[in-house]
């Protein structure tokens, strides 16, 4: 089924996650263009959500006991897991590619609004099945720029959606593929909602 990409604007997903938990996603990263990249970037994204008279969604960066704050967003806007997904993913081409972020933002933000298709299926999350969509989109197919970029000329980037996750998002995975292994790869994945962390 191709219909217009729906994985950038979800208003409406974070309304049922309760303000005094959290919503906690695991991150890996491989880069075997900057090695040093998967220990900086591997660990736990948490998303609060702080009340008032507009909530806004906390997003943070956690290793062990460490915390960095990634920025604060609308909460009424929907889940924004998927913003920092696609900037991390413009960051981390330009630092190990090279050229402009600003030329590689502007092709994911163009992919993320593009007709794609909607594959239906199944996953297991807690123990339970649940139902849900994947869209699989490639930036850079047909960028006359592509076979400069390193191996990112064949970045994939796979949402996976249900309705029965908390935030909406299951999992958010960008892959350039290589002969023997991934040029790069970085998967954010649900983990749990759990009480929110002090």
């Amino acid at each position: 089924m191709r219909k217009p990409t729906i994985c950038c604007s979800a208003g409406g997903t974070l309304d049922a996650v309760p303000m005094d938990q959290a919503l906690v996603y695991r991150r890996e990263v491989e880069s075997r263009l900057k090695p040093e990249a998967a220990e900086r970037d591997t660990g736990s994204v948490v998303l609060d959500i702080r009340e008032g008279d507009a909530p806004m969604a906390d997003l943070r960066f956690r290793q062990d006991d460490k915390y960095r704050g990634l920025g604060s967003f609308p909460a009424s806007v929907g889940n924004p897991m998927i913003m920092y997904f696609y900037e991390s993913v413009v960051r981390d081409m330009a630092e190990a590619a090279g050229g402009s972020p600003f030329y590689i933002r502007n092709r994911v933000k163009d992919a993320l609004v593009q007709p794609s298709d909607i594959v239906e299926g199944e996953a297991a999350v807690d123990g339970r099945t649940v139902e849900t969509r994947t869209i699989t989109l490639h930036p850079f197919h047909g960028d006359p720029n592509a076979d400069r970029m390193q191996g990112f000329g064949d970045l994939a980037l796979t949402v996976t959606m249900s309705e029965e996750v908390p935030g909406w998002y299951l999992s958010l995975v960008a892959e350039a593929p290589g002969e023997d292994a991934p040029v790069y790869r970085s998967a954010i994945t649900f983990e749990s909602l759990q009480e929110e962390a002090q």
